[in-house]
């Protein structure tokens, strides 16, 4: 066996070729093998050019046939392209676990994207993070760069416990506070630091949570959402309540007062605890947020909140503000975790916090979502009843056959949520709707999305 290299043509590669050779005719075999091996293990990628056939014959040291000949056989099995002026090249080759095309084009990006779940993330605080990042990186101290608390940098749950207390009315001291890596994690370290027990989750709502809370080890059992929010009759057994009270997930209804004083009463009488999602309390804009349900009752409530819907989900920031009895069970159960959350981003954000950058955010944020939704809401018109408008990033809009709905969307190259896909189990006779995320799309393509919105909606 005889190792040969092809060589480096103009836009071409080199390739080491296993090449076996007794005869003319188990040369030319032999280079087609090789050949034939090296287009389907990748080492010859498509639309490489490969060397002209005398190149290639005077470095394998043989004969110019046989290398034309292991090109024209490999050519016509489809491995090679040859055209004139354009020399001999690797043919894309179909994968092996190519989609059909139906499902190829249902992964393909859609021209316009209203799904719920993220901000405009092309609104970022860029000038003002890299501010604050180059200021925390000035002052940190040296310990900053070593393992750290589980519970998290002091600087941030020092300037999250003012923030949250100032805009969020949640009774946060730093020592109970932890620093998560999102949302997600806090849930899944709440399924494994509390003792048996089922969780109550809404119903509808999100169904990643749910699955989180299940591969944490925990049983789920819903609980119903009507027009005034989760209802505490629906919790059964459960040893925690998962719930979303400043803006319900999907329906967007607000946990009415007399609510909040059942759950929170619940709680107190049964010994349950309370996990209160606050993934978009800032956003409110009929009046001034709601307040945070943990301030009605701090030594029942855990509350979660993040930072992915005001700044960006890729920093993966998130807090938990615990009862004391939990916090030292969470931070162990952190640090088995993964030690602690990445500290400089920490430090960032707490500069961002203290020096009111972050507010500043927040309020223009919430300037600017608010107008999208005051445009959702005019394009959609006094036909359509569009429900959760008085605050956050999506809304629900009613609509009377949800399955044609999506099809016509899809059609139209729009991307939304919906309904259906949140219930904990499916039925006859559910309401059905679409869940539109009016934060997600950029500024500029936001009113294109609008409009084709408004013309699925409206066939």
């Amino acid at each position: 066996m005889v190792d040969r290299a092809v060589p480096r043509a103009p836009g071409g590669v080199g390739v080491d070729l296993h090449i076996e050779a007794d005869s003319a005719e188990g040369r030319r075999a032999g280079l087609e093998r090789a050949l034939r091996d090296a287009v389907r293990d990748g080492r010859l990628a498509p639309g490489a050019r490969l060397p002209a056939t005398r190149r290639l014959a005077a470095e394998l040291g043989v004969s110019r046939g046989t290398v034309k000949a292991a090109y024209d056989q490999l050519v016509a099995e489809g491995y090679l392209t040859a055209r004139q002026g354009a020399g001999t090249q690797v043919a894309p080759l179909p994968s092996a676990t190519t989609e059909p095309p139906e499902a190829a084009a249902r992964a393909r990006a859609p021209l316009f994207d209203l799904r719920p779940g993220s901000p405009d993330v092309g609104a970022f605080p860029a000038a003002a993070w890299l501010r604050a990042l180059r200021r925390a990186i000035a002052m940190a101290p040296s310990a900053a760069y070593d393992y750290g608390d589980p519970r998290g940098r002091i600087e941030l749950r020092t300037a999250l416990s003012g923030y949250l207390g100032r805009a969020r009315g949640v009774i946060a001291p730093p020592e109970r506070i932890v620093i998560t890596s999102g949302y997600v994690q806090g849930l899944s370290l709440l399924t494994r630091v509390l003792e048996g027990g089922t969780f109550g989750m809404e119903d509808p709502g999100l169904p990643f949570h749910r699955e989180v809370v299940r591969r944490g080890g925990r049983s789920v059992v819903p609980v119903p959402v009507d027009e005034g929010g989760a209802c505490v009759e629906g919790f059964g057994d459960a040893a925690a309540v998962v719930v979303t009270p400043a803006h319900q997930y999907p329906t967007g209804v607000t946990l009415r007062p007399e609510r909040r004083r059942a759950l929170t009463d619940w709680a107190r009488a049964r010994g349950g605890l309370i996990v209160e999602d606050d993934y978009d309390g800032e956003f409110r804009y009929d009046r001034q947020p709601v307040g945070a349900l943990q301030g009605m009752a701090p030594a029942q409530v855990v509350y979660l909140g993040t930072a992915s819907k005001t700044l960006g989900p890729a920093l993966r920031l998130g807090w938990m503000v615990l009862p004391p009895d939990l916090v030292d069970a969470v931070a162990d159960t952190k640090l088995h975790s993964d030690h602690h959350t990445e500290s400089i981003g920490q430090l960032a954000l707490a500069e961002l916090i203290d020096s009111h950058a972050y507010d500043r955010h927040v309020r223009a944020c919430r300037l600017r979502y608010r107008r999208r939704r005051d445009r959702l809401v005019e394009r959609l018109g006094a036909r359509r009843h569009v429900r959760g408008i008085a605050a956050g990033l999506h809304a629900l809009v009613e609509v009377e056959d949800e399955a044609a709905a999506l099809e016509r969307a899809e059609a139209a190259g729009l991307a939304v949520g919906h309904l259906g896909e949140h219930w904990h189990a499916s039925g006859e006779g559910r309401p059905q709707g679409l869940v539109v995320g009016y934060g997600t799309p950029r500024e500029r393509v936001y009113p294109e999305a609008l409009e084709v919105l408004g013309k699925v909606l409206d066939r």
